[in-house]
């Protein structure tokens, strides 16, 4: 393993939590060859290849799933929880189906937000331009899908805003797409805001899954994932500390 590894939140029999670290993929996608966190999961948990069956990378190919239930993009750091049986891998999928779990992002995002929360609304579909990217009408082709974020922000400095986010389904990209369209990217996201820059000590998009909220063993359970050092340096300008 490289010098990405995962730091672990929580773990018990059926569940594993873990703090994943920006700049670690979750799967590989079958092009390139790099450490994943699939491959941290194969040394430490071999026992659990096929917890979740297969899983279809963009490539088309079908690799396990490893009992990985949800994934984060490769620059954004945070919560991913790793279902350790069958049973716990279901339950927490259906969950997700059912848009019961509760998934917290912090951003830093450019500008000043003129309303301080709302709800962004804004079906997502592949790019007319890109393939690798995701966008809302017009720009879009193909099948647009709903995609819901409720946004509240926490702080404002110096011209960037700290943001608290909630999304109500789980488009890939969303955040990102739906930061953009509304006037305010996340800072450093060199795929949808390239012209942007980098910006408060950032090399990666700023963007950390803070806290995922779920039913486990007929209770409710909170994890949350410390900020990792960028982030935490970052957010100390705002006067918000975790």
């Amino acid at each position: 393993m490289s010098q990405l590894i995962p730091t672990i939140l929580f773990e018990d029999e059926f569940l594993l939590a873990i703090n994943k670290p920006a700049g670690l993929v979750v799967h590989a996608d079958g092009r390139t060859i790099e450490p994943t966190l699939v491959d941290w999961v194969k040394e430490y948990y071999p026992m659990l290849e096929m917890i979740g069956g297969l899983h279809t990378l963009d490539s088309a190919r079908y690799v396990p799933r490893w009992g990985i239930v949800h994934r984060l993009d490769r620059e954004t750091s945070g919560v991913i929880l790793i279902a350790k049986d069958a049973q716990t891998f279901l339950d927490l999928q259906r969950q997700f189906l059912e848009r019961k779990i509760v998934k917290t992002y912090h951003a830093i995002t450019w500008g000043v937000f003129e309303q301080k929360e709302g709800m962004i609304n804004f079906p997502i579909g592949r790019s007319r331009s890109d393939f690798r990217e995701w966008t809302i009408a017009p720009n879009a082709r193909g099948t647009l899908r709903p995609a819901q974020t409720f946004y509240r922000i926490l702080s404002e400095h110096d011209g960037y805003s700290f943001a608290e986010l909630n999304p109500k389904t789980g488009r890939t990209h969303q955040l990102r797409v739906h930061l953009k369209a509304i006037g305010h990217p996340i800072v450093s996201d060199n795929r949808y805001a390239p012209e942007k820059g980098t910006a408060l000590g950032f090399t990666r998009l700023a963007l950390h899954a803070q806290k995922i909220k779920f039913q486990y063993q007929g209770k409710e359970k909170e994890i949350i994932a410390p900020y990792p050092e960028d982030f935490a340096s970052a957010v100390r300008d705002f006067g918000i500390s975790q």
